[in-house]
């Protein structure tokens, strides 16, 4: 099963990071795309996602897409994989998508159902393979019903696993029963991920290996923390941990995904605030909630940042000298 070992041994948090915009850019402030990549990577992220949900995908065009993805490999230089989001209602669009982000030079691929169209269970197995037979690269599958309108059976996660179709699965529908499903149909060594922030501690203890996260945008070196601590079997260090990410998991889902988050990184000074219509900048209310959220929060996400940085020898955030561009500068 050649395609299912390329994500064997990954686990712990993969942000799924946001693309920031600019007004007087044309498209994606890839400057500030590539210092959050940086800056992820630095306090513990495993992976990242790129043209995501989280990251806008459906409000960009494919040549920005390409652009944001190409523009965090060459910024991540290899030290850890990059995903790419690939959605889209029509299967050839999907791997048009996957095509582009290979030869962007993605490690990977996150691969949603198509929305709005609904498919039956054959037709979303016939979706996967497609892509996942014209790109060539390791899918880490993305259930998402709430956002897709349908949704993968267990039964069709299993045999897109058994087959070699997909290498792991980004779950996103709330179901803490079902790790222990998969595992019993794919077996132990099945990578699986929760979607969901604020269930991530509790999707661990049921058999995950870690979160394609939100959360992990503003606060990495934390949610890196968590689940070092559950790795280690420190439950006093887990659970004090869990609970002091509450809070900013609760504030991040305020408004819709991404604005919120879009919010508190612009409250942090790392990319500006606003979104593509249709969706808008967050509203007062959140940013107010956000502001006194992230005043609790921070000083713990720095100083174990400063920590981890230390015991790596590595600096604490890595800003390399380069001009503001954009795809179409």
């Amino acid at each position: 099963m050649p395609i299912t070992a390329s994500f064997a041994g990954l686990r712990g948090y993969v942000p799924a990071l946001v693309t920031p915009f600019e007004a007087d850019l044309p498209g994606p402030d890839l400057i500030a795309l590539t210092h959050l990549a940086d800056r992820a990577v630095l306090r513990g992220a495993t992976a990242l996602v790129v043209c995501g949900t989280t990251g806008e995908a459906p409000a960009m065009r494919p040549e920005e897409q390409a652009c944001a993805i190409r523009a965090v490999v060459e910024s991540v230089a290899g030290r850890v994989p990059v995903i790419a989001g690939v959605g889209a209602s029509c299967t050839e669009s999907a791997v048009c998508l996957a095509e582009n982000a290979g030869h962007a030079g993605a490690s990977g691929l996150l691969v949603s159902a198509p929305p709005y169209v609904r498919p039956g269970q054959d037709g979303l197995r016939a979706h996967v393979r497609a892509i996942a037979a014209r790109s060539g690269l390791p899918i880490m599958l993305y259930d998402v019903p709430s956002r897709a309108a349908v949704g993968f059976t267990d039964e069709t996660v299993a045999c897109l696993w058994n087959e070699g179709s997909i290498a792991a699965i980004k779950d996103a529908t709330g179901d803490l029963a079902r790790p222990v499903r998969l595992r019993r149909l794919c077996g132990a060594e099945f990578p699986q991920f929760t979607g969901d922030d604020g269930t991530a501690a509790a999707y661990f203890a049921m058999g995950g290996v870690g979160c394609v996260s939100v959360t992990a945008n503003v606060a990495p070196a934390l949610c890196a923390a968590l689940h070092d601590a559950w790795r280690a079997g420190d439950g006093t260090r887990f659970a004090e941990l869990r609970d002091r990410l509450a809070p900013l998991h609760e504030a991040l889902f305020a408004e819709t995904n991404p604005v919120p988050v879009k919010a508190a990184l612009h409250l942090l000074g790392l990319c500006g605030p606003t979104p593509r219509l249709p969706l808008i900048k967050a509203g007062e209310a959140t940013m107010a909630l956000l502001s006194r959220v992230l005043g609790e929060v921070m000083p713990y996400e720095e100083t174990r940042a400063r920590a981890a940085a230390a015991e790596l020898e590595a600096p604490l955030y890595w800003r390399r000298a380069l001009p503001r561009v954009s795809c179409h500068a």
